[in-house]
């Protein structure tokens, strides 16, 4: 499996991406015009604040969608990833401890999924696409749904063994995500004949995956590609991981395929998750 370096201020770099989505669900983007510096300060704060015990004055309850998600001791007994993260809504809270540069990434970062997504209406063929009533792009208009996750995996002590898998292996639920290239190594994505392979996290680049959304969207031609993160055996990878996916979601009236719009789809996969034993909470864990 091959996914495609796509140089986003070339002449041909919507059929690049277009061809990498569509051969492998994912792509890697260069000079996609969202500041490095601006990402780096992002990791550096909510590292210095998933470290402090203003964390717990977000905590999310009640099956809210927002704040933050602490690391549980049942997950690391159900072999669970081993991680906190807050999530960032348009419409919930955000802390006061820190400067808006999360919210300032927010915002570039879902400008450049609307970019993207343009592309794929333009290079996607007709066939695929046909029962849409809407473009793709469009359907992120007036969405409440679209989240940005903060992640810290957390450091695995010295005196324990790792297990090999830091995220388990899934598919995302959305439209499309959007993910700068994480603080440590390890995110894999699986073929079509059951084979793991790296996926390339140069620092400054954007991986960006399809979702089961755009999947079921445009009829299977962008696959929801499975992936998982895993662990390295040595002192270089033992530490925290930070990670900062974009989960972009339609507005919930949108249809997806006949007789079913995006919120009768995410509706059903949380229930079937649910079922599975997993504890979802609307995005992925890139």
């Amino acid at each position: 499996m091959e996914i495609g370096l796509v140089d986003t201020s070339s002449d041909g770099a919507a059929v690049a991406f277009s061809r990498s989505m569509h051969d492998t669900g994912f792509a890697v983007l260069v000079n996609h015009g969202i500041d490095g510096a601006l990402i780096r300060r992002v990791y550096d704060e909510w590292l210095d604040f998933f470290g402090s015990g203003a964390k717990h004055s977000y905590r999310a309850t009640g099956g809210s969608q927002d704040g933050y998600f602490p690391s549980l001791p049942e997950d690391r007994a159900a072999g669970r990833d081993i991680k906190e993260y807050f999530q960032i809504r348009p419409d919930g809270r955000y802390p006061n401890e820190l400067s808006s540069a999360a919210q300032d990434y927010y915002e570039q970062a879902a400008a450049l999924a609307v970019r993207l997504l343009g592309w794929l209406d333009t290079t996607t063929p007709r066939p695929a696409v046909a029962h849409l009533p809407v473009p793709l792009a469009a359907m992120l208009t007036g969405s409440t749904g679209s989240t940005l996750r903060v992640q810290h995996y957390l450091p695995i002590p010295p005196d324990e063994r790792p297990n090999p898998i830091r995220a388990l292996a899934h598919t995302d639920l959305n439209l499309l995500t959007v993910l700068p290239s994480p603080t440590g190594p390890g995110l894999q994505v699986r073929d079509v004949r059951g084979e793991w392979h790296d996926v390339p996290c140069d620092s400054g680049a954007i991986i960006i995956n399809g979702g089961e959304m755009l999947e079921l969207a445009t009829r299977q031609h962008y696959p929801a590609t499975e992936h998982r993160v895993v662990n390295y055996d040595d002192a270089l990878h033992r530490g925290s991981r930070m990670s900062l996916p974009l989960f972009l979601h339609p507005a919930s009236a949108v249809i997806l395929a006949e007789g079913c719009t995006a919120a009768d789809f995410l509706r059903r996969r949380v229930a079937e998750l649910r079922a599975m034993g997993w504890r979802p909470v609307p995005g992925g864990d890139d």
